[in-house]
């Protein structure tokens, strides 16, 4: 690969999954970690990325309090969101992780919906917090800065105190064989106690992370309720879910 084909792959990577590992990198694109790590160098001095031990990070994912407005396939994550508020009823207990579609869900929320939600996302919990209607239950622990969550023993052992009516939760990657993945091994923690927790499992999710696999196995596809894309429910590359049992939106 050519310098400005793996410096677009990178930025690209980067973009969908929000957080880059410089192992998986150089793995995938079957070049030295130096070599990625100084790709890396200068994606970050010329402001593309953001730089951290072992990998790189979005920037519109971790730009102030809130995410920025400049976030990747923002139409499609407003579409995701939007069908995903439409599930959410008044009276409702609703366990949500964090990300950028979670972030747009919860900018979704009718003014009039009454339900409560759980989160240690600090971007989506600013916004429920706006909520006129909404009860907030935040899970406390260790700050992961990357992710912009509450991860640890404590966040964890508070998730188990509850069962809520449906969980939320913005996926990194999934596939038939190996179900919904991520990069994060505490985010992933935080993830599997969330979903052991809720009675349906919502998952979210732009249409370029299907048939996408990470590095770390969140649950398998058994435990999928419902999937949503922004594509049509009838689009082919859903159909291998669809015949898995899981319901499409």
């Amino acid at each position: 690969m050519l310098k400005k084909e793996r410096q677009s792959y990178i930025l690209h990577q980067v973009n969908l999954h929000n957080r880059v590992l410089l192992a998986d990198l150089s793995q995938q694109m079957k070049v030295s970690d130096d070599t990625v790590r100084r790709d890396l160098y200068e994606l970050s001095k010329a402001g593309k990325i953001i730089k951290v031990h072992g990998g790189a990070l979005s920037l519109s994912f971790h730009n102030g309090l809130a995410f920025s407005n400049d976030v990747y396939s923002r139409t499609q994550k407003k579409s995701i969101a939007q069908k995903a508020a439409s599930l959410i009823q008044n009276g409702m207990y609703v366990m949500t992780s964090g990300g950028t579609t979670i972030l747009e869900m919860a900018r979704s929320l009718p003014p009039e919906l009454e339900a409560t939600f759980i989160s240690g996302s600090i971007p989506a919990i600013y916004e429920y917090m706006n909520h006129p209607s909404i009860q907030v239950i935040i899970i406390g622990d260790k700050l992961s800065k990357q992710a912009k969550v509450t991860t640890g023993f404590e966040a964890i052992s508070r998730i188990r105190e509850f069962q809520a009516d449906i969980c939320f939760l913005g996926i990194n990657a999934i596939d038939i064989a190996n179900g919904i993945s991520d990069n994060d091994w505490d985010v992933v923690q935080v993830k599997k106690a969330m979903i052991e927790s809720s009675k349906k499992l919502v998952c979210l999710t732009i249409s370029e992370k299907i048939n996408t696999r990470q590095p770390i196995q969140v649950c398998n596809i058994g435990k999928i309720d419902t999937l949503i894309t922004e594509l049509p429910n009838d689009d082919p590359l859903l159909e291998p879910y669809r015949a898995a049992g899981i319901r499409i939106l």
